[in-house]
C-alpha cells in the first residue's frame, strides 16, 4: 500500500511539474504580418473619423468609444474584430450614419487604451462593458431600436451575447464573417483551425499565404483544465498572438487567455442561437481567407432556418468592412432588417 501510494504521488508531482512547465514557457509565437489583413486599410480615407470618448465602466475603468450621429431612430453597436481598436469599423459605421444611423464603436477593453493591452479581469468582463455602455447611450435614443453588430471575433462575441441577458438589450444582430470557436468547420487554418500551433504559411484563396494567429496549444489545454477545477489563477497568461504588422501601434498583439475566451462565440452557440428569436443575419466574403464561406449556412439551418446567410462574391476576409461592396451589403441588409412592414 505504502508503494502505491509513493508512486501515485509520484505521479501527481510529475503531473504539477509538467504543468508549471506548460503554463511558464508554452507562450504563442507571432507570425509574420500577414498582408491581406493589413493591406486593405492602406486605401481607407481616415481623415474624417470621429475623435475618441470615453465612458465609465462599473469598475470605474475609462473606455474608450467613437460615435458616429445619425438623424433616425435606429441605433448600432459595431464590435470591432480581433486585435482592432474600432478604428478599422470606419468605412462601415461611416456609411451605416449616412443611412441615418447613429453609429457607436466601442473599443473593447483589452484594446490600445482601453484597459490592459490584451487582458481583461475576468471571464464576462466585455459584456458587463457592454451593458454599461447601453447604459452610457441609451438616454440619447429613449425611442430607437438598437441593433448589435460584430465583424470577425466581434461576430463571435455577438454570438456570446445572443445567449446572454445583455440580448434583451437589442432588437436585432447582424454576424459579419464571424469567427466560431475552435473545431468549428468554418474555420480555415490560417484562422486557428487544424496545426496552427506552428507559424508555418499556409496557402489561401488566391494565393494568398499566411496565418492571422499562432496559438499555444499546450497552455491553452493547461488553463482550460485547471478552470475546469476552479483554478482561474493563470488566465492572464497569453495564448494567442496575431499576425499585426508593427507599424500598426494601436492594434493589440496578444491576448490573454480570459480575454481570448470571452472575445469570441461560446462553445454552445447553436444552441443559444437556437434559442433567440430575435432577427439576425449573417454576411461573409466569398473570398474569405479566414473562414470557409460556403459552411456558415449549413451549419447554421438546423438551429435558425430563418437566419439569412448572405456571401458577397470577390471579398476577402476585410474587404467585407472595407470594400465599398462588402459595406453595401451590410448596409442593404441593415435597411431591409429595420424597413418598416408593408401593410
Amino acid at each position: 500500500m505504502r508503494k502505491m501510494l509513493w508512486t501515485i504521488g509520484g505521479l501527481v508531482i510529475m503531473l504539477l511539474v509538467g504543468l508549471a512547465g506548460v503554463l511558464a514557457f508554452d507562450a504563442p509565437a507571432k507570425p509574420p504580418p500577414m498582408a491581406s489583413i493589413s493591406n486593405p486599410f492602406a486605401a481607407v480615407d481616415f481623415s474624417d473619423i470621429p475623435p475618441l470618448q470615453s465612458y465609465a465602466a462599473r469598475d470605474g475603468t475609462r473606455l474608450d468609444y467613437r460615435a458616429y450621429p445619425g438623424g433616425g431612430t435606429q441605433v448600432v453597436v459595431l464590435i470591432h474584430g480581433s486585435s482592432d481598436d474600432g478604428s478599422g469599423m470606419h468605412p462601415l459605421a461611416r456609411a451605416l450614419s449616412a443611412a441615418g444611423a447613429s453609429v457607436y464603436v466601442p473599443s473593447l477593453r483589452g484594446h490600445y487604451n482601453s484597459g490592459r493591452s490584451g487582458d481583461i479581469d475576468y471571464i464576462g468582463q466585455l459584456e458587463d462593458d457592454l451593458g454599461d455602455f447601453v447604459k452610457q447611450v441609451r438616454p440619447q435614443h429613449p425611442e430607437a431600436s438598437l441593433s448589435l453588430f460584430g465583424f470577425s471575433s466581434g461576430g463571435g462575441f455577438v454570438l456570446r451575447v445572443i445567449g446572454r441577458p445583455e440580448a434583451q438589450l437589442f432588437d436585432r444582430f447582424i454576424l459579419i464573417s464571424p469567427a466560431l470557436p475552435q473545431g468549428s468547420p468554418t474555420l480555415r487554418a490560417s484562422a486557428g483551425g487544424k496545426d496552427t500551433e506552428t507559424v508555418t504559411p499556409v496557402p489561401g484563396p488566391k494565393g494568398v499565404t499566411g496565418s492571422w494567429v499562432s496559438l499555444a496549444l499546450p497552455r491553452i489545454i493547461a488553463l482550460a483544465m485547471l478552470n475546469r477545477v476552479g483554478i482561474d489563477w493563470f488566465n492572464g497568461l497569453p495564448i494567442v498572438a496575431f499576425a499585426t504588422s508593427p507599424d500598426a501601434t494601436s492594434l493589440t498583439s496578444a491576448y490573454s487567455f480570459r480575454l481570448a475566451v470571452d472575445f469570441g462565440a461560446p462553445k454552445d452557440y447553436l444552441a443559444a442561437l437556437g434559442r433567440s428569436s430575435k432577427p439576425t443575419a449573417l454576411l461573409v466574403g466569398g473570398a474569405d481567407e479566414l473562414f470557409y464561406p460556403d459552411r456558415f449556412a449549413p451549419l447554421l439551418a438546423p438551429v435558425r432556418p430563418d437566419l439569412p446567410v448572405t456571401i458577397v462574391p470577390g471579398l476577402s476576409h476585410i474587404g467585407m468592412s472595407v470594400a465599398p461592396e462588402g459595406v453595401a451589403a451590410i448596409r442593404k441588409t441593415f435597411l431591409d432588417m429595420t424597413a418598416p412592414a408593408a401593410g
